[in-house]
């Protein structure tokens, strides 16, 4: 069960992986809400002393505590049985929300039952913007937009870190993809809500301050694993045939010419996923789940009311 007020609409997830550095300043702004709600904190597997401190907060969170380390994704995933109100937020334990983020954040969701999430602002702590939802590239990276035209046009999808989303919506839909562990979850989401004829809803107003990596290491090789990975995962899984095939197929192709590449003397760039052997390893992973992800996006499909090259459209419209 999770703690809070009986009256509550929302249950707000946190999900907490060695966070004795930053999940108290998350809860403490968790429980300064203006806004009624329930708290549950999945707490991965932590060795560093976040246990204690989740037992003694003055705000009682309920805390499931898993055996191991599920990541983000998993964690959700794990959460997602006990919740039991209209809606559910994701934060991230390194996040600090504003006292009326989470009234804003339902105020949205109930002026507009069209939509099935709603994607709050997040921001430095100097208020530089970090993110007002998730946009979609031409060639199937999600990436976050601080358009504030966005306001008006919408985003195609919300940033994870904290968002508010319908419950049976989520569920409808097929929950949260475990498998991804960190990063693209927000993203395969999205594209599942919209492929079910829902939309998002970027809430500018709703303010969280983001110390952005303090939880994960952008920039490590795990890091570029799971967002190579797990952007190929989500296209299989959710974007037309066409262009899951296609940013497979270059994914690969890339691989194979890096290596002549060096041979050739050209400059690379540095980073973990223009190395040979990361990318040998995601390709890899996908062939081996190849065959699960693909009855994944056939129960997709039958869930789906709008078809899949409209959602990519509408994303990615003609220039």
């Amino acid at each position: 069960m999770t703690t809070g007020n009986d009256t509550a609409r929302t249950t707000v997830v946190v999900v907490t992986w060695r966070g004795r550095e930053h999940v108290t300043a998350c809860l403490d702004a968790v429980a300064g809400q203006t806004r009624a709600h329930r708290i549950l904190v999945v707490d991965n597997a932590s060795d560093d002393g976040t246990a204690a401190l989740l037992a003694a907060h003055p705000s009682r969170p309920a805390v499931t505590r898993l055996g191991t380390n599920l990541g983000y994704a998993g964690g959700l995933a794990a959460a997602l049985p006990d919740v039991g109100t209209e809606f559910v937020a994701w934060l991230n334990d390194d996040a600090v929300p504003a006292p009326d983020w989470l009234a804003l954040l339902e105020d949205a969701l109930d002026k507009d039952q069209g939509a099935a999430a709603a994607s709050a602002r997040m921001e430095t702590a100097g208020g530089e913007p970090i993110s007002l939802g998730v946009t979609l590239t031409a060639d199937g990276h999600g990436a976050d937009t601080t358009d504030t035209g966005t306001e008006t046009t919408g985003v195609f999808g919300f940033c994870g870190g904290a968002a508010l989303l319908r419950t049976e919506a989520l569920r409808r839909v097929g929950g949260v993809p475990a498998e991804f562990f960190c990063y693209y979850e927000d993203t395969d989401t999205s594209w599942r809500l919209r492929l079910g004829g829902w939309t998002v809803l970027p809430v500018p107003d709703a303010r969280v301050v983001h110390r952005h990596g303090a939880s994960s290491r952008p920039g490590s090789r795990e890091f570029h694993r799971w967002n190579e990975r797990n952007r190929l995962y989500m296209l299989i899984r959710c974007a037309p045939a066409g262009v899951a095939a296609r940013e497979c197929a270059r994914f690969a192709a890339l691989t194979a010419v890096l290596p002549l590449r060096r041979l050739a003397g050209r400059n690379l760039p540095p980073a973990w996923n223009f190395r040979t052997g990361l990318r040998v390893q995601v390709l890899t992973e996908v062939l081996t789940r190849l065959i699960p992800l693909t009855r994944q996006r056939r129960a997709i499909t039958a869930r789906a009311v709008v078809p899949r090259p409209v959602v990519w459209s509408s994303a990615n419209p003609p220039r």
